[in-house]
């Protein structure tokens, strides 16, 4: 049993949750069941491999590019306060369970249960409706640690192997029905290039999604790409151009606010250097990281959709992969990715100021993953459902939510006091009522919670038996299929 545990545990810490690695091996599988000769599978696994990691180096660029205005709000005003932030979240699980006497490595564990759970409900996707399996580490092990403390906090003198059980099955069945959810929405707006999202918003896409299409998608509705302005404002029709312009008015704004003594004081500029380049290049750099991002997705993307019909025939017929959220900017329109940004962070700051008016007990602070990431993702697939006004309009109640939900569960769970929390839009709705039913209902809220949960693929099912199954299996006949009605 050790030895399992151990080639688990080496296997996920260097290979799963490192969404570059699994992609790749993902791939190299894949054309190995497709019986494609070496040289080709070990050329797909590269490029899948290499591409994913220009993506990393895209996202993280613009996470550091926010650097700055995270730390500076934080030290520049005094404020005490709760980052909503993957990344905090994480770190505030681990300084929770360092204080408890706990380990975070029944994390790995959880993150194991939950994992095969996912893959045991695509294997009987004719009875559990399900078609998606999570492939995005880094995320399961952000989302695994939240999990893991969420469910200590309802059951608190359960054992080990007990709440890990507890937990595999709510998070496995959350990881397979979110992905599963966005199915529709991803194959639409990538022109079925078969893969879904698997992130922190899975529900949020469904949700925005049938909301925009509801309240805006009117016949003859505009989107962001059928924009064209006339004169000067012509500029704004180049996606580069947009979002360098939007950046620097966004940026250069709060770093004014800031101002050039304390980021020189906070060495994030070097002193006797000009603080209105610095402004400009940092603004600027978000277009350079959003260019290298698109980049990368486009490198991994085609080998991931061709690799994976070898998986999809041979092991698991039928399941497609759920893949990092920033796959989906390089379909549709370019510049609803920085007005989804835009919109999605003043809703997080018109949010966070209420609290602070409210003299709130839990103080919030926008973390850059939750206001890009979900807000981005939201204006991206609003847009497509909706037209501009969408992509304006729900990332802003998107910002509001993620705040609000994230204050609240937040402190009713006990992790605001270590100064993180994961933030994103499912974990600010989805999340808290899962939490909620599981402390004040017992095993009856796990029981519920799971029902809940697989009963969503079978609604989507009984609304859409015809073509369930044929918009992944054979998008070309789905289209032919539907456009003939």
């Amino acid at each position: 049993m050790d030895f399992i545990l151990k080639g688990w545990t080496y296997f996920a810490s260097n290979i799963l949750t490192v969404p570059a690695y699994f992609i790749g091996l993902i791939v190299l599988v894949g054309y190995v069941l497709l019986r494609k000769p070496w040289y080709e599978s070990f050329a797909g696994f590269v490029k899948a491999t290499v591409g994913y990691m220009i993506l990393g180096i895209g996202s993280g660029g613009l996470v550091n590019s926010f650097r700055p205005i995270l730390v500076g709000l934080k030290d520049r005003f005094q404020l005490s306060a709760m980052v909503i932030d993957p990344y905090f979240g994480q770190n505030a699980v681990t300084a929770g369970l360092t204080e408890m006497g706990r380990s975070f490595s029944s994390v790995m564990l959880l993150l194991l249960f939950a994992f095969i759970f996912n893959i045991i409900l695509v294997a009987f996707r004719k009875v559990t409706k399900i078609r998606s399996i999570f492939t995005t580490g880094h995320v399961q092990m952000q989302q695994a640690a939240i999990a893991f403390w969420i469910v200590l906090f309802a059951f608190p003198d359960l054992q080990e192997m007990q709440y890990l059980a507890i937990m595999g099955v709510v998070l496995g069945a959350y990881w397979a029905v979110g992905s599963n959810l966005t199915v529709e929405y991803t194959q639409d707006l990538t022109e079925g290039a078969g893969f879904c999202v698997a992130h922190q918003q899975m529900f949020g896409i469904a949700i925005f999604s049938e909301l925009s299409k509801k309240f805006f998608g009117k016949a003859g509705a505009k989107r962001l790409e059928d924009l064209q302005l006339p004169g000067f404002m012509s500029i704004f029709n180049e996606n580069m151009v947009a979002t360098a312009v939007l950046m620097t008015l966004f940026f250069g704004t709060i770093l004014l606010i800031l101002g050039q003594p304390y980021l020189i004081e906070a060495k994030f500029l070097a002193e006797g250097k000009s603080f209105f380049f610095y402004i400009l290049t940092t603004s600027l750099n978000f277009a350079v990281y959003l260019a290298i991002l698109q980049l990368g997705v486009r490198t991994f993307v085609t080998e991931l959709t061709n690799s994976f019909q070898g998986i999809s025939t041979r092991l698991l017929p039928g399941a497609v992969p759920g893949i990092d959220v920033a796959a989906t900017y390089g379909f549709g329109a370019q510049n609803a990715v920085p007005i989804g940004f835009l919109f999605g962070a003043l809703g997080q700051f018109l949010a966070i100021g209420s609290l602070v008016i409210l003299k709130s007990p839990v103080l919030v602070i926008a973390g850059f993953v939750p206001v890009f990431f979900d807000n981005a993702t939201i204006a991206v697939f609003s847009n497509a459902k909706g037209g501009y006004k969408a992509a304006m309009i729900m990332p802003f109640i998107a910002g509001l939510i993620q705040v609000y939900g994230s204050a609240l569960f937040a402190q009713f769970i006990g992790l605001a006091v270590y100064g993180g929390y994961l933030g994103m839009f499912d974990w600010a709705t989805v999340w808290p009522v899962i939490g909620v039913s599981m402390k004040y209902l017992g095993y009856v809220g796990v029981a519920l919670s799971a029902i809940a949960l697989l009963a969503i693929p079978q609604i989507q099912y009984a609304r859409n038996k015809e073509n369930y199954f044929l918009i992944t299996d054979d998008y070309p006949a789905y289209l032919k299929k539907v456009s003939a009605k």
